[in-house]
């Protein structure tokens, strides 16, 4: 595990030690409402067994009150977001999408390793490592939009790849969850490999995310 990575990890936990209770993730964030959706660029963990059976035995120890866990049809990382898809127009996604595959056709697939669990207020996730393999291809991505836009929508900085197993539905305590979660955190890591990064459109149904995917770009061509 890089510093970086390591740093961060036990940043979050000894902060996670001090949280009274959990914040409330379902909040409508600026432009959000039911029923709209948005383009991103999410990872998707479809066809990822090793991913699965960890999930499957975290969320089983996870069933606890305050928490909404995340159908292993949802884990997703999510990269980099485009825009409402009734503000951007088709030729605009085509002409992004095209010039995505054209910069990723030479990345090689991503292989990384998800785990150990890294809570925060709104949820509980996995640390992925290594980051710079994934920031790479977030950069990627950007480069293309800013391709064929003049502004790239969300911050360069700030990005912190993760994995969410469980959103925070409730504010409740979080001491229960504190003392289960210090055993969970000693469960190996889970292996994948992601050969494809998708344009999804991503919307809110109840309190899951669901989404429709809108393209896929290749790695290694």
């Amino acid at each position: 595990m890089t510093s970086r990575e390591l740093a961060s990890l036990q940043r979050r936990w000894a902060a996670y030690q001090d949280l009274p209770e959990l914040t409330e993730h379902w909040y409508w964030r600026p432009g959000w409402r039911d029923g709209r959706e948005f383009y991103t660029w999410h990872l998707t963990f479809e066809h990822q067994p090793e991913l699965h059976d960890l999930t499957t035995q975290l969320q089983r120890q996870l069933a606890l009150p305050g928490l909404d866990l995340v159908p292993l049809g949802g884990l997703h990382l999510t990269m980099q977001g485009l825009g409402f898809t009734d503000e951007v127009s088709k030729d605009d996604v085509a002409a992004i999408v095209a010039e995505a595959q054209r910069r990723c056709a030479d990345m090689p697939p991503l292989e990384l390793s998800l785990g150990p669990v890294d809570p925060d207020a709104e949820g509980i996730g996995l640390l992925v490592r290594p980051w710079d393999r994934v920031e790479a291809l977030r950069a990627a991505i950007r480069g293309a939009i800013a391709n064929v836009w003049t502004s790239v929508p969300e911050p360069a900085d700030g990005f912190r790849p993760h994995v969410t197993l469980a959103y925070s539905g409730a504010p409740v305590r979080t001491e229960p969850i504190r003392a289960q979660l210090a055993e969970l955190r000693r469960l190996p890591a889970a292996q994948v490999k992601i050969s494809e990064v998708p344009l999804i459109a991503l919307r809110r149904e109840s309190r899951i995310y669901r989404w429709t995917t809108v393209a896929v770009v290749r790695l290694g061509g």
